[in-house]
């Protein structure tokens, strides 16, 4: 495969952050996943036409942390006894490219969620089981938020750029336990399909070359509510993502990303307008991210990435994955 070839499959950008992805919008610190499908947002211009992104998510949290450390479910500690979140995410994206200089993606995720939770610690059994004993269970498959991102490159410099957008309330957030003890009750904000609120999103991204074989990007993206509901006020984030990629190997470019992500507490209401810390939520994540992306052909692009947890700060008790894995294919026409 000829330079220009491999510079063409090395632009398909697939590493951004959770911010600008997907998916769906993870309500917590733990959840993982800040790779994203954002073909067009390393500061490569795209030719002008529609592309459809497809995408999927692997994320199980089965391990129980606190601070930078898994831990052991003590009942003492008054928090509530989780077991697993097992997060599925298909997410469908389009992609139109008007000029050379302006761009916007549209993505809509699909949630296929297990979650299984002992509840609160019971003072007659010591344990974070309920009295009956019962699990509470709950099985999600609903549409996410979707996110609306508009992209701009046209600056003296073409390899910088600017991405400013909206998550918008597409998902439930009144979702219920479908069984166990707690069954018909309200799900925590974090394991709702949507969270409720619209997000304003702002973005800025730089890549380059670091000689013939290798190219890099960096980016940062800062994401905020703008409108909530009275029960519930999601923390602002803010992701900041490093890449490097090896052009020089004919049919796929192998890449590898280090993707962080810190995000502050949740704010949970009364219905009243009146909010509390919640202070099982936020913290600081990074993960190393290798991966690979080939063609199939001009019009078709395949990508496949694993995550690696690093570093991982979560306040209070929270699950986290162990690792995430990430497949999608980008189609154009």
């Amino acid at each position: 495969m000829r330079p220009a070839a491999l510079r063409t499959v090395a632009a398909i950008p697939l590493l951004l952050t959770v911010a600008l992805a997907p998916l769906p919008a993870f309500a917590c610190a733990s959840c993982g996943c800040s790779l994203s499908s954002d073909w067009d947002s390393q500061g490569v211009s795209s030719s002008p036409g529609l592309k459809l992104d497809l995408r999927y998510d692997y994320v199980n949290q089965n391990q129980y942390r606190s601070g930078s450390h898994a831990v052991t479910y003590d009942p003492n500690t008054g928090a509530e006894n989780e077991t697993y979140t097992k997060n599925h995410y298909y997410t469908i994206g389009l992609d139109y490219a008007f000029a050379s200089v302006w761009g916007v993606n549209v993505q809509l995720p699909y949630i296929v969620r297990k979650h299984e939770t002992n509840g609160m610690p019971n003072p007659d059994t010591a344990t974070g089981l309920d009295s009956n004993g019962d699990p509470g269970i709950q099985d999600t498959k609903k549409i996410g938020d979707a996110k609306v991102i508009f992209r701009y490159t046209g600056f003296a410099d073409h390899n910088f750029g600017v991405q400013f957008g909206l998550k918008l309330p597409t998902g439930s957030h009144t979702e219920t336990f479908t069984s166990g003890f707690n069954a018909g009750e309200l799900l925590d904000p974090g394991l709702e399909p949507g969270t409720g609120s619209t997000d304003l999103i702002l973005g800025a991204f730089y890549s380059g070359a670091i000689n013939r074989d290798w190219d890099y990007f960096a980016q940062g993206v800062y994401q905020t509510v703008v409108k909530h509901t009275n029960d519930y006020k999601p923390g602002h984030s803010l992701n900041v993502n490093f890449g490097v990629r090896y052009m020089s190997i004919a049919g796929f470019t192998p890449q590898l990303q280090i993707n962080t992500r810190f995000i502050s507490k949740d704010y949970l209401g009364d219905g009243t307008g009146a909010f509390a810390i919640d202070d099982n939520t936020g913290g600081r994540i990074a993960y190393l991210s290798p991966g690979v992306t080939f063609p199939v052909s001009d019009k078709v692009k395949l990508f496949a990435f694993v995550q690696l947890p690093i570093y991982q700060y979560l306040n209070g008790y929270q699950l986290a994955p162990k690792y995430t894995a990430s497949l999608g294919a980008r189609i154009g026409f």
